[in-house]
């Protein structure tokens, strides 16, 4: 799969290959199966659980995950990477639930925190880790985001010899497309949205292809108000004018909206505002 890739010219690239068992989960799966954060995780336990089963001869704990991958990790030295994807969806879903929140951000913090098991956590989603008094100690995930990309600016998407390629190949206008999908500017590389790319390049069509979502709709009633002077910045950024951010305040979640800087952040991570 990886062969063709850049990866594999890496020093690296033979050393790790199909050195792990892979967990993957989508979150948001789980969690549409279920009502509530306790009955989320224990159906993810349990799923999880019967496929080690299958693959371990080991007499394991179905009812906590942490302790099922422990005896695994002592019985044959077996180390896993992690694939989640959608794991901000309680803390969206969920947004007003501080107590959910909680369970669920502890059942993190158990499965990974310390654990010798984990050889790589790979997380995606719209929110960073949540600051949530003493569960900021989820701190073994290096951050990767629109408002601090790190060294990894070029791969959060697609970037301009990349577009200006595949608008020769589609024959489309590359201006057209610059202005319609140049999103970010992250040390000074232009980031496009990928998804918008591509619908735009396999319906040779522009279009806002960043859908609405329930959480714009649930702002419009702070600029409506211009707390905190937003009405007037975005009236500013609609004018095609600039306004300086702290991103710094953003508590990473969809309540927490004490200042116009929060809102805009959020804005930010959300695909809403370029960067």
């Amino acid at each position: 799969m990886f062969s063709n890739l850049k990866i594999s010219k890496a020093d690296s690239f033979e050393k790790y290959l199909n050195k792990y068992d892979v967990i993957r989960l989508d979150m948001q799966k789980f969690a549409n199966c279920t009502k509530t954060v306790e009955e989320m995780i224990e159906l993810l336990q349990k799923r999880v659980t019967d496929e080690l089963k299958k693959n371990f001869d080991i007499d394991i704990d179905d009812t906590d995950l942490p302790f099922a991958f422990e005896q695994i990790s002592d019985y044959t030295s077996q180390m896993f990477v992690f694939i989640i994807d959608e794991w901000d969806c309680v803390l969206r879903d969920k947004k007003n639930n501080a107590d959910a929140q909680k369970i669920y951000l502890d059942f993190l913090c158990n499965l990974f925190k310390g654990q010798s098991y984990v050889a790589l956590a790979y997380m995606t989603g719209i929110l960073p880790i949540k600051k949530y008094g003493r569960h900021s100690a989820i701190n073994m995930f290096t951050e990767i985001s629109m408002t601090n990309a790190r060294d990894y600016t070029e791969f959060t998407g697609f970037i301009e010899g990349e577009v200006r390629e595949l608008c020769e190949r589609y024959d489309m206008s590359f201006s057209e497309t610059k202005r319609w999908y140049d999103g970010y500017n992250i040390k000074n590389i232009s980031v496009y949205n990928p998804r918008s790319v591509v619908m735009s390049m396999t319906g040779h069509d522009y279009n806002n292809y960043w859908t609405s979502t329930e959480t714009y709709e649930a702002l419009k009633i702070h600029i409506s108000t211009n707390f905190d002077g937003l009405k007037d910045k975005i009236t500013m950024l609609v004018a095609g004018e600039k306004v300086l951010i702290n991103t710094t305040k953003f508590q990473n979640d969809m309540t927490s909206m004490n200042s116009a800087d929060d809102i805009l952040t959020l804005l930010v991570h959300l695909g809403y505002l370029t960067y």
